[in-house]
């Protein structure tokens, strides 16, 4: 991390040289306070894009103002900049000076446009796109006082849920209408993730790290489906983050917070504009002890932003860098759960992730219609994964004294027998190390030509990209004794033959695309837009032992998508939206590596030669409708309502085996996940109203035999048990029904209270692929949040989660009780092959923000 560490510091010293020696503290995006009363304050942002937070207002209630979803081009001219850096008079008495200076805008009006690819300049109006779009604002992020980027999208986002498979808040899973962005290897990717125009999704598994993102610099985020420009793994939709810059963020906001479970925290950004060039900074530094055994979080990650901008041009250069520990400890057996909600089943768990990633961005308008724009970035990334399992090593029949795999004697790396460690005649442990060392590095091309056809309005968009990755894989076993609370001691016999010998492998990744699409104005009232991107991927493995040739490979994947669709305004304020498109997947590398039954891979670590899999082609229907109605008191409702049908052919699933620990990944036919979306939102003056609802029905579609080793059904537990899943099957980890609920209450003009309510319902246990089994239970969870203005430039503020201490879990699979049990070294006689991930329970946090 030496490198993360000197670009940060030279990025620290860049802003902090160009920041003058005041500022006054503005976020974009934001609206001055309407004319009210004392006893009705504003829902608004204290902030004005044009002007400093005491700006003189305007004599009349104005709706806010509208916030675009990307960092669209500013009134460019230099003249104009530096009028909006000017102190203007204090405001009279006649509107209240601002009540909320610290926080971004809790009720501005939904963004009007949304890029059509991931680079910004390919914008188009909402109201024209022919998908669903769900959008979340800084202020939302500020709202609920959100560290995670994952729960936010849950809270804001109708058919987000998230699922929490490694036990650690930092590291959890994004699911959309049952479509997932994972930080485990293995889980299938299907939604395609970008930071500022570059995809991040990771080069060996397409893994997403969200424990990378510094919650506090994200200006805003896009969730949409139906467009194929996004590239691979955009089966479910996209996730299309920007960054903050010294253009939208202006002054110094320093947040320290403290609570439950020895959390400490804390941030600052700062930003400035001086004429055509602006500099911005975020910092986070987050620590955790972890409300359950062996899970402390230590997360510290920046980003930094240098930009220039006039009339013809814009252009930024930005950084990202993490170094990140968490420690992760999965999934707990129900029964060990019932005699401590806080107990970890083995252990270490741990993940250390390390990312630097530079990238330059711009744009440049060639004409008054033609803009051309562009991406291209470095990204370094490397983990460190410590995994603590029972091993299916025993001792040897001939030899209790030594260790044998499948009846094989197993060797070290000295090359003397293994021999069986402490308490190994009751259950032997095993330390497995992963470690991957991944570079990537790639770009975008586009250009946009807005120029009218036949004098009709048209938008005809057409770019290019590349991505390359290359990423250093390794694994290894260390045999261990189990001790007190499942814990593994290992005894540094390091395992150099079998199924659990090291592997050391390099692979390389490089997808090309090229897209296009074009909205074109049949009427004012009727948009059509067409495109269609085509997808080139070569995928390499190589055996860098010389001892498993089988490993070597090389996998291409090509095709094309193509998307249909298009608007039209019923009346004013009601838009009809329809769309058809196509995305594809790829199998990754760790897919591709692990695909055969007779040579399971320990999860998330060892492969083996395998035959190919075919890759994920999914086919999605869109219907819907989108509504605002607006008053003249200010008050504005927006709603809307969607039906979504997605099928996916030659889908990927990751199968248990019975070998302990180990899995393999197999095509499963074709998969269903269709539903609707539901969402309104309500806001005056004083209070902001938001609800939304999804159904989602993912279930398969094809009959085909898995096998589900550790399903309680199985007579002989461990061993090889076939089930056969039919169409109709529902699919695991996917509740039907999701419901989420908030409001913000303004108490006085400085004190303001508000909560959410986010709610599922039960769900398939993993490895019950047949539905044989009840169900994992639903859940919901009350948040409550409150903030008082001390001053115009400090405010303190709690959280509170999870108010009733409710116990619940988002996920849930299957263990070996034989084997648990014996770890247990006889203090417990497990019955129930349940494991979930518990949730956590009641935590509160307190802070003070101070801005200026």
């Amino acid at each position: 991390m030496l490198g993360v560490k000197r670009a940060a510091a030279a990025a620290t010293a860049l802003v902090l040289l160009s920041l003058p020696q005041s500022a006054q503290a503005q976020q974009s995006g934001g609206t001055a306070p309407p004319p009210s009363a004392p006893a009705a304050p504003s829902t608004n942002a204290p902030a004005a894009p044009s002007g400093p937070a005491d700006a003189t207002p305007v004599p009349v209630q104005q709706l806010p103002e509208v916030q675009v979803i990307q960092a669209q081009p500013k009134p460019p001219a230099p003249r104009q900049i530096q009028q909006a850096a000017k102190p203007k008079p204090v405001a009279p008495v006649t509107q209240p000076a601002p009540i909320a200076p610290i926080e971004q805008d809790t009720s501005g009006a939904e963004p009007t446009q949304v890029k059509m690819s991931p680079v910004g300049g390919s914008e188009i109006p909402i109201a024209k796109v022919p998908g669903s779009v769900n959008t979340v604002s800084s202020s939302d992020i500020a709202r609920g006082g959100f560290t995670a980027v994952q729960n936010v999208l849950e809270t804001q986002v109708p058919g987000i849920i998230v699922n929490d498979l490694q036990g650690n808040d930092f590291q959890t899973n994004v699911q959309f209408h049952g479509f997932e962005a994972s930080p485990v290897n293995g889980v299938p990717q299907g939604l395609a993730v970008y930071e500022n125009g570059v995809r991040i999704n990771e080069a060996f598994g397409d893994i997403v790290n969200w424990d990378f993102i510094p919650a506090i610099a994200i200006s805003d985020i896009a969730v949409t489906t139906n467009n194929p420009a996004f590239g691979l793994n955009a089966l479910g939709g996209s996730v299309n983050i920007t960054m903050k810059d010294g253009f939208n963020f202006q002054g110094v906001e320093t947040d320290f917070r403290a609570g439950s479970f020895g959390r400490i925290q804390g941030s600052v950004q700062a930003g400035q504009q001086a004429g055509n060039y602006a500099a911005y900074i975020a910092v986070e530094d987050i620590h955790d002890d972890g409300w359950r055994q062996f899970s402390p979080a230590d997360i510290r990650r920046m980003f930094a932003d240098i930009g220039f901008k006039n009339h013809d041009a814009e252009f930024h250069a930005n950084f990202t860098g993490a170094d990140n520990f968490v420690g992760a400890v999965a999934a707990s057996p129900v029964e060990l759960l019932d005699q401590s909600y806080s107990a970890v089943f083995t252990n270490p768990q741990t993940t250390q992730n390390d990312m630097a990633m530079g990238s330059v961005n711009g744009s440049v308008n060639v004409t008054d219609t033609l803009k051309v724009s562009g991406v291209s970035y470095y990204r370094s990334f490397r983990q460190h994964h410590v995994d603590a399992n029972a091993s299916d090593a025993a001792p040897c029949s001939g030899d209790p004294a030594l260790l044998c795999f499948d009846g094989d004697p197993l060797f070290d790396q000295r090359g003397n027998p293994v021999i069986t460690p402490a308490n190994g005649d009751q259950a032997v442990g095993e330390i497995d190390r992963i470690s991957q060392q991944a570079e990537s590095y790639g770009g975008s091309l586009q250009a946009v030509q807005k120029a009218k056809v036949w004098g009709h309005g048209n938008q005809f968009l057409v770019g290019a990209s590349i991505d390359h990755g290359r990423v250093g894989y390794q694994t290894s076993a260390e045999i261990g004794s189990f001790g007190p609370q499942f814990v593994v001691t290992g005894d540094g016999q390091i395992v150099q033959n079998s199924d659990i010998e090291p592997v050391n492998i390099t692979t390389t990744n490089t997808y090309y695309g090229v897209f296009f699409s074009d909205t074109f104005d049949v009427t004012d009232r009727l948009s059509l837009t067409a495109g269609g991107r085509f997808n080139y991927a070569d995928i390499r493995l190589k055996d860098n032992t010389g001892e498993a040739p089988e490993l070597n490979g090389n996998n291409k994947y090509q095709r094309f998508n193509p998307m249909a669709g298009g608007t039209y305004q019923l009346v004013p304020g009601l838009t009809l939206y329809s769309g058809y498109s196509e995305a594809n997947r790829t199998p990754v590398a760790a897919e591709l590596a692990c695909a055969d039954p007779n040579n399971p891979c320990l999860i998330e670590s060892f492969l083996t030669g395998d035959p190919p899999l075919k890759q994920v082609v999914s086919r999605t229907a869109e219907v819907g409708f989108r509504g605002e109605s607006t008053w003249l008191d200010g008050r504005k409702m927006t709603w809307s309502l969607g039906y979504f049908h997605a099928m996916n052919s030659d889908d990927i699933i990751s199968v248990a085996s019975a070998i302990n620990g180990r899995s393999y990944f197999q095509n499963a036919g074709n998969t269903l996940r269709e539903g609707v979306d539901a969402s309104i939102d309500y806001r005056n003056d004083r209070l902001y109203l938001f609800a939304s609802y999804n159904f989602t029905d993912a279930r398969f579609e094809s009959t085909f035999d898995v096998n589900s080793p550790n399903n309680p059904l199985n007579p002989s537990p461990g061993n090889d048990f076939i089930t056969t899943v039919r169409p109709g099957d529902r699919m695991p980890g996917v509740p039907q029904h999701r419901f989420k609920a908030g409001f913000d209450y303004w108490m006085t003009q400085k004190w303001k209270f508000g909560g959410d309510l986010i709610a599922a319902s039960d769900q398939i246990f993993f490895g019950d692929d047949a539905n044989q089994n009840a169900p994992l239970p639903g859940y919901a969870v009350v948040n409550l949040h409150t903030s008082y203005d001390v001053t115009k430039n400090v405010q303190v503020y709690a959280l509170v989660n999870n108010i009733f201490d409710h116990h619940y879990a988002t996920y849930g699979n299957y263990f070996n009780i034989e084997d648990a049990s014996a770890a247990s070294l006889g203090t417990i006689d497990f019955t129930d092959a349940r494991t979930v991930t518990p949730a956590t329970p009641l935590a509160a946090y307190g802070g003070f923000k101070v801005r200026f």
